[in-house]
């Protein structure tokens, strides 16, 4: 049967499904939030659109190209953070009963087998991010290439629009695929909590869960898009 638990006990399998539970129910939740109450980055999606409206209609667009530039640049700092974040645990990982040696010396004790799993879930956690962060990136390269080739802003109204809509719907899945990289730091500090106890896996990652619910829904930021997007037009904010 160890073989097959790889030696964790009860407790840690048990915390080790919770965790892969809340992780796997996190895109469904804030799916749902989006439907049923509006979420900060459906809103989001919007105010994007809008810009992308008002790039078009612009005759200097100098200032969409550094926004632009900026989302790149935050893009690559977190792709770069990853790969060093990645390193290090590898290096732990890898680098078997030596590395690990000094781990009880700050109150970290399993077996050897144990310790193995529980740094190659951090690792996993940072690869996901990693590959979300470049293919965020790679879609933010080619919207740099759509605004570069937008219509004049003398262009008929209908087909600036139609260029607009075009231009969000490969900028939107690029900020998307942004924000589960960022995502995934909430779950990796959930599993990094898992060195010191089975109990902290399975909190974390509901704390993680519970806490992203939160900023999507009822934080003053998602609570301010929300305001900003009726002032443009879009759907009016509830009533409290």
């Amino acid at each position: 049967m160890d073989e097959w638990t790889f030696g964790l006990s009860a407790m840690d399998l048990g915390a080790l499904v919770v965790f892969l539970l809340s992780w796997l129910a996190c895109e469904p939740m804030i799916r749902a939030i989006s439907r049923r109450r509006g979420a900060l980055n459906a809103d989001l999606d919007l105010m994007r659109t809008a810009w992308m409206r008002a790039m078009t209609r612009r005759e200097m667009r100098m200032v969409d190209s550094q926004l632009l530039g900026h989302t790149i640049n935050s893009a690559s700092f977190f792709a770069s953070a990853n790969l060093i974040l990645i390193a290090a645990v590898g290096g732990v990982l890898f680098g078997g009963e030596a590395a690990l040696r000094n781990l009880p010396a700050v109150g970290v004790e399993a077996p050897t087998r144990v310790m193995e799993v529980k740094f190659a879930l951090i690792s996993i956690c940072l690869a996901r991010g990693l590959l979300d962060f470049i293919w965020s990136i790679r879609q933010l390269n080619y919207t740099v290439a759509l605004v570069g080739a937008a219509p004049e802003s003398d262009a008929a109204p209908d087909h600036l629009d139609a260029y607009a809509l075009t231009v969000a719907e490969v900028l939107n899945p690029a900020m998307h695929g942004f924000n589960r990289g960022v995502r995934v730091y909430y779950f990796a500090l959930a599993a990094g909590a898992w060195l010191i106890h089975p109990a902290f896996l399975a909190l974390g990652a509901l704390m993680a869960i519970a806490l992203l619910a939160w900023r999507q829904s009822a934080s003053p930021a998602a609570l301010g898009v929300r305001h900003a997007l009726s002032v443009l037009g879009g759907p009016a904010p509830p009533t409290s």
